[in-house]
């Protein structure tokens, strides 16, 4: 079997090998990226990528006009104000009323490096503000970097695969972590990266119920925003509006992400939104720690001013821009990220047609819709085994089991996918298939 793959085994295993990686399965995005890029440089594979979750359409025009406005204009030349650009943070506010039909203040909208650095401020906010509740629970699968700021920050975490806790099941789930005390803060991202299934009306009341109860804060990380494609999400002041707990609590933050919505992940530009009554409550830990001040002062003017003392200035330009142009029904951005659902159609279909499940296959009675990611498992073998074997294949992807999911498969991304390589794919996963047969 050796010399029947795409790409040589032995220097495969060679390159692997150089990683010195205890488990291949733990192996990080960044590293597959590495071992994949040496691979193809080495011998000549073209790879198919789908291990990074990296935009692979075209900038937002409207977005990159008003950039490069605002830098002709001078901003770089000057600190941008730590609050945000007036103009983003109604455009901003606007936008959410518009696309998730919520009112958030615009002085609750804060303008940050990227949701990275919004999730980040998010954590650390929250860790603070009541003695004794220092973990952040993630309902998995999830971000894995998200896990790794908890690291970085010192705080605990907790965590639960949801697969078997859909619907009302959430609720026991939800209520056996949060009962202990300890929870500051409970993430999870809908659409969910990586198996893009998205939680429910009644799953998203049982979080506000249990957020209430346990007075924890909920942090919506929204960074495939408007892609459950299964909706029409693109049609400004209309329902259907995105899903959100902020319809049945006042206790969340929303991160909205300008990466994968409007492809403009190379300038590091989001939203934090803040609820209202949030953004104005106090906090003895808070109080204890800076002196004063509420959530919402602590989140900007304490945390993120350390962090970074603002955010890009001429990137605040490019997102307020299209904040608006999406408001005026101007920009259709939805219509343009769909590429991503279209992409997804055709690999799952090309992944089953040669033995592989879909593992994340279903919303409750709803198949998953299709979109930035699916997840993929093969009859007999471990995520980890699987992420390997396709290597020698030309295909990379990442093993869920470092995203907190407990099922055996990988995470694929359809945003680097080229047009030609839905052939070759095919190609790669008949031998595959061939040489692992059931």
């Amino acid at each position: 079997m050796e010399n029947k793959t795409p790409v040589d085994y032995q220097k495969a295993q060679a390159v692997i090998d150089s990683y010195q990686l205890p488990d291949f399965g733990k192996a990080t995005i960044r590293e597959v990226v590495a071992i994949s890029t040496q691979l193809e440089q080495e011998t000549g594979v073209e790879f198919i990528h789908m291990e990074m979750g990296v935009p692979g359409l075209k900038a937002a025009q409207v977005g990159v006009d008003a950039e490069i406005k605002a830098l002709q204009d001078g901003v770089a030349s000057i600190y941008p104000n730590i609050n945000g650009l007036p103009e983003l943070k109604q455009e901003a506010s606007r936008f959410i009323k518009a696309f998730i039909n919520l009112d958030i203040n615009p002085e609750g909208c804060v303008p940050v490096t990227g949701s990275m650095q919004g999730t980040y401020a998010s954590f650390l906010t929250a860790g603070q503000c009541t003695p004794g509740k220092d973990t952040i629970l993630f309902i998995d699968p999830g971000f894995p970097v998200q896990k790794q700021q908890i690291t970085v920050m010192g705080y605990q975490y907790d965590s639960f695969d949801v697969y078997e806790f859909r619907g009302e099941k959430l609720r026991a789930e939800l209520e056996r972590h949060l009962q202990t005390g300890r929870i500051a803060a409970v993430i999870y991202s809908n659409p969910n990266n990586p198996a893009w299934f998205c939680l429910t009306e009644d799953e998203l009341k049982i979080l506000a119920e249990l957020a209430e109860k346990y007075d924890v804060i909920i942090i919506e990380d929204l960074a495939y925003f408007a892609m459950d494609f299964r909706k029409d999400l693109g049609k400004p002041f209309q329902p259907p509006y995105q899903a959100s707990v902020g319809h049945y609590t006042d206790n969340y933050i929303l991160q909205i992400s300008g990466s994968k919505a409007f492809s403009y992940a190379g300038q590091r530009i989001g939203i934090t939104a803040i609820s209202n009554k949030l953004y104005h409550r106090s906090y003895p830990g808070l109080t204890a720690r800076y002196g004063g001040g509420t959530f919402g002062t602590t989140y900007i003017h304490r945390v993120l001013y350390a962090l970074s003392s603002g955010t890009s200035h001429s990137a605040q330009y490019a997102l307020a821009a299209m904040f608006k142009a999406a408001s005026d029904g101007k920009f259709d951005f939805v219509s343009i990220i769909k590429e991503y659902g279209r992409r997804a159609a055709k690999l799952k279909k090309i992944f089953t047609e040669n033995g592989f499940k879909i593992v994340y296959d279903h919303d409750l009675d709803q198949p998953i819709a299709d979109g930035f990611y699916f997840t993929i498992g093969y009859p007999g073998m471990t995520g980890s085994e699987l992420m390997k074997e396709l290597i020698f294949y030309g295909i990379s992807a990442i093993s869920l089991s470092t995203t907190g999911s407990h099922q055996e498969g990988l995470r694929a991304c359809t945003s680097f996918i080229k047009d030609h390589q839905y052939k070759l794919l095919e190609e790669r996963l008949k031998l595959f298939a061939k040489n692992h047969k059931i």
